[in-house]
Parts: C-alpha cells; sequence; structure tokens
C-alpha cells in the first residue's frame, strides 16, 4: 500500500503568462505526495493521476543533473496528465524533499538505485496500470532511464530527452585544463568526506566560472528552470568528478528491448548530438529523433511543444488504447 498525501486541483486558464508554457485547464486531476525507501533512506515523490482513463499509463520520471523535481518537470507532468498518463516525479536521494547528506550529491550509482527503488514501489500503486510504465528522462536522467531499463523486464517504453550517454567523452571535451583543476577538488572532498565533510563545486556557471556545467548559456538557462521560492544552491560535492567519466549508459543500449524514443538538439553544447545519435543507433529498438535546438530549449516555448509532440505521438504508438 502506499503513502501518500495531497488533494484534488483544478486549472481554471488555459492561458499562459509570458514566458510560462500552457498549463493544463478545465481538466481536474490529483496531485499527491508519495514517500519510498531507497537504501534505506527516504525519497520523496508527486503523483499526478488523471481522471481517466481507469487505470492510465504511469510515467516514471525524475529531474537531471543537480536538480530537484521541481525544476521544470511539473508543467511535463501535468500536459502528460492532460493527455491520460499517471505521472510519478521524485527527488533523488540528498535531493528536494528527499534524505541524505551531504546535500546535492550527485551518484550515478545511488540515482540508478533510487531509480530502480521507484520501479518497485511503482508497481505497488493504485489506480495505474504499471504494467504499462514509461521511464521518462531529461539530461542526466534521459542517461539513467536507459541503464535502468537495460535488461528490466517491467518497462514498457522509454522517453531520453537530450540524453547524458557517455561521462568519458563529455570529460574529455572538457578539455586538460578543465580536468587538470578538477581532479585534486576531486580528491580533496573524498578524503573529506571520511570525516564527514565537503569541498564543493557550483553545478553550473558561465563559460568564464569554474563549475560542473559551464558551457554557454548553460547558467542563465538552468536558473530559469528554479522556481523562485526554491531553497536549492548551486553546489554539488566535487567527489563527483571521479564517478562521471566512468558512467556511460551508452554501453547499455543494446539491452534495452523495450521501445525507446530518443530525443537529440544539433545545437546542444552540453551533451554531444553525435553521441547520442551513436547511442541510439545501438537500440534495438529505438526511434531517433533530431531538433534545431539546444540542450535547454526543449523546456519551454515552441521546442517544448514540438519535443512533446514526438513523445505523445511515440507513446500512443508503443501503448495502444488499452
Amino acid at each position: 500500500m502506499s503513502r501518500e498525501t495531497g488533494a484534488w486541483r483544478h486549472r481554471g486558464s488555459d492561458d499562459a503568462t509570458p514566458g510560462e508554457e500552457r498549463r493544463p485547464s478545465r481538466y481536474e486531476f490529483s496531485k499527491v505526495r508519495v514517500r519510498f525507501d531507497s537504501d534505506g533512506q527516504r525519497c520523496v515523490g508527486s503523483l499526478y493521476r488523471p481522471d481517466r482513463p481507469k487505470n492510465p499509463p504511469l510515467v516514471l520520471m525524475a529531474p537531471g543533473f543537480g536538480s530537484e523535481r521541481e525544476f521544470g518537470l511539473p508543467v511535463v507532468a501535468e500536459r502528460y496528465a492532460e493527455r491520460g498518463y499517471a505521472v510519478f516525479s521524485f527527488d533523488y536521494r540528498h535531493f528536494g524533499d528527499s534524505e541524505g547528506k551531504p546535500r546535492n550529491l550527485v551518484s550515478p550509482a545511488r540515482q540508478v538505485a533510487d531509480w530502480r527503488a521507484a520501479i518497485e514501489h511503482a508497481r505497488e500503486l493504485d489506480g495505474v496500470d504499471a504494467n504499462r510504465l514509461v521511464l521518462w528522462g531529461s539530461s542526466f536522467a534521459g542517461g539513467h532511464v536507459l541503464e535502468v531499463a537495460a535488461g528490466e523486464p517491467h518497462v514498457a517504453a522509454v522517453v531520453a530527452q537530450a540524453p547524458f550517454v557517455d561521462g568519458r567523452s563529455l570529460t574529455l571535451g572538457k578539455g586538460l585544463k578543465y580536468i587538470a583543476k578538477a581532479l585534486p577538488l576531486a580528491l580533496a572532498d573524498k578524503l573529506l568526506s571520511v570525516v564527514g565533510r565537503s569541498k564543493t563545486v557550483p553545478i553550473v556557471g558561465t563559460p568564464e566560472e569554474f563549475a560542473v556545467l559551464n558551457e554557454p548559456g548553460a547558467k542563465t538557462s538552468y536558473f530559469d528552470l528554479v522556481p523562485s521560492e526554491s531553497l536549492w544552491e548551486n553546489e554539488t560535492p566535487a567527489r563527483v568528478f571521479l564517478s562521471l567519466p566512468g558512467y556511460r549508459p551508452v554501453t547499455k543500449a543494446e539491452e534495452v528491448h523495450c521501445p525507446t524514443l530518443v530525443i537529440t538538439g544539433e545545437h546542444d553544447e552540453i551533451v554531444s548530438a553525435s553521441d547520442v545519435e551513436s547511442a541510439a543507433a545501438k537500440l534495438p529498438n529505438g526511434t531517433f529523433v533530431r531538433m534545431p535546438v539546444d540542450h535547454f530549449d526543449p523546456y519551454e516555448g515552441t521546442a517544448f511543444e514540438e519535443s512533446l509532440g514526438h513523445q505523445f505521438a511515440f507513446l500512443d504508438r508503443v501503448l495502444g488504447d488499452e
């Protein structure tokens, strides 16, 4: 039995203010708080349940690199709910409402474990069809959904938007000067972790700043996703530089047998479009879409609508109208 709290919500207008995406209107759906355990720690998420159909397919989603589930995901979840999908979005351990210290620790292994724990919990949820489970991820989470879906029999489909597929390629692309600065910081943080302390680095910055993500435009676009009331801090323990190079979801692509949609941006400066295309080519049942956008464009405006259109057309085809 799942543990949920919440109330019904209704959107009364489909007019979006400038700079905001259209939110569903004249359509009621529930949004409840859901808790589950991952390796003995509490994770917290939100379950969006549409009022129709009776047992909707379930879309499981989590945020991108260093993010929380309130960063850009609610509007995606609401549009999916409007379409008749239940959505379960969650915060990884160390982020948002979930437990875990130090805060904002990015650990690929722990986050993948959180995905697996969320899948197990999703199978216990009432009023959804867990046999039609979709994994949805963008950016870092886009890599996670490929990693998790590999050999996972309970996944019906995968949607990976601008997915992180190859940490080795990304790290080498940063250049030797960047790596030479990152490695000592990572080692210092690893040593400090023994005594429960951290050496942090910015998650996102400008090209002139040292940060995990410092590509042109990344800082502005990332902060556009952060709610104004958020208490999130732009920092993560530097040990992440030790785990990123070895995290390569591309190596699992051949094991992802469920229908998989991969969307990439031609102008993505964070995740190489060619790397994403190479990973998509290895999928046994993959659909690849290349859009003339950058890494963050699919979160807003025309690119948001176009990406959603591809996603809905894909899922309508592979899941059917059961």
